[in-house]
């Protein structure tokens, strides 16, 4: 894998991206990017990036300014001066003091993976709930 090889795709500071950012490993943005962002590595806002998108990766660090979902696998860091206007979604979240998140954090492991929502898959529901019918079928409406 690319990010097990330290490759860093980076979006340099006078660049603006508009559309999907895919990078198989991990992504440095110093530029604007409006759209997209999936990583198979990690994702990192330096600070004096302008990002508005929705990003999935393993973990992110952001030190500039953001806007949009975060969805990762990890940690989620929001550095000093970083600023996040949308919700996170991750095992862990770390807000350094100087920090501004305007948002929902979500720390949910058991949550389920966007793979099984693909599949279709819904959440199990907690035991004990009198109105659950382990014996029928679940039927989908669409």
């Amino acid at each position: 894998m690319a990010a097990e090889n330290g490759e860093v795709t980076i979006v340099g500071a006078g660049a603006r991206l508009e559309g999907n950012v895919v990078s198989a490993g991990n992504l440095r943005i110093d530029g604007q990017v409006k759209g997209q962002i999936n990583a198979e590595g990690d994702v990192a806002l330096s600070p004096q990036s302008q990002v508005e998108a929705d990003i999935r990766a393993q973990n992110v660090s952001i030190a500039g300014r953001f806007k949009g979902s975060i969805q990762v696998n990890g940690k989620a860091h929001l550095a000093r001066g970083g600023r996040i206007d949308g919700n996170i979604t991750s095992k862990t979240l770390v807000v350094e003091e100087g920090g501004v998140f305007h948002g929902q954090s979500i720390m949910d492991g058991s949550a389920p993976t966007e793979a099984a929502r693909s599949q279709g898959a819904t959440p199990a529901k907690a035991p004990g709930n009198a109105e659950e019918k382990r014996d029928e079928p679940e039927v989908k409406v669409p």
